[in-house]
């Protein structure tokens, strides 16, 4: 990620944060979009995703009274704004040894498709989040160990785009999961309560609200000791399966 300032605002997103093989995590993108909204990353914000979010490529911002505009040559990728949505408490609150065994169970772990190299959920990323979410016992919640270090930190604290991006991940509708279907994200509201610090140990779980044709509802929240510390809204898009 590098910013240039003045009239010329750009955002370039390193390879290191794919999400499907050839363009960024959803999620990080968005958070990167909602960084340059008044009321910044912590929202409430809504941003949606109208191309792949590519790599390696410069993006021109853009200001728009309230809104923020992101483009590539002149085709909107992304758009930011406020976000008025009421955001669920999640349904289930597990505990880090919960979310660890889910994790475990995601049903796609040796399974080569789309997401495989995700940044945020790849099952084979070293170098990744490992917000791998699985399916908790009896519910249909999703749950994964969030914890970053210090390569996705400045001075010690999270970047905020690293927080959307586990609340996009782990909101992958669990009944999409180990199937033939493919969804990435669309649009995602989000509010951060609070920063976060490198090396805490943090709780991502995500829920469905609902579908709609070939659009599918979820929500999620990161979960420390003391409570909910972030919200989200997700909507995501099917797409053909591999």
């Amino acid at each position: 990620m590098r910013f240039t300032g003045g009239v010329g605002e750009q955002i370039v997103i390193g390879a290191r944060f794919n999400g499907p093989p050839a363009s960024a995590n959803g999620g990080y993108a968005a958070g990167l979009a909602a960084a340059f909204l008044a009321s910044g990353a912590g929202g409430p914000a809504r941003v949606s995703l109208r191309l792949p979010p590519p790599l390696e490529t410069p993006l021109d911002v853009v200001r728009d009274g309230g809104a923020v505009r992101v483009l590539r040559d002149g085709a909107l990728v992304a758009e930011a704004g406020p976000s008025d949505a009421e955001f669920p408490d999640p349904p289930v609150r597990p505990d880090l040894a919960e979310a660890a065994r889910a994790r475990d169970r995601h049903p796609w772990i040796g399974v080569d498709n789309l997401l495989t190299g995700c940044f945020v959920c790849g099952h084979g990323r070293a170098d990744g989040l490992r917000v791998t979410p699985g399916r908790l016992p009896d519910a249909d919640v999703c749950a994964a160990p969030f914890e970053p270090d210090d390569t996705v930190a400045e001075n010690g604290i999270v970047r905020p785009e690293m927080l959307w991006a586990a609340l996009d991940c782990v909101s992958y509708p669990p009944f999409a999961q180990g199937t033939d279907v493919i969804a990435l994200l669309g649009t995602l509201e989000a509010e951060i309560g609070r920063e976060v610090r490198a090396g805490e140990r943090l709780v991502a779980v995500g829920w469905p609200l609902g579908s709609s044709g070939r659009k599918l509802f979820s929500a999620s929240a990161l979960l420390s000791a003391e409570g909910v510390i972030a919200r989200a809204r997700a909507t995501w898009i099917t797409v053909p399966g591999p």
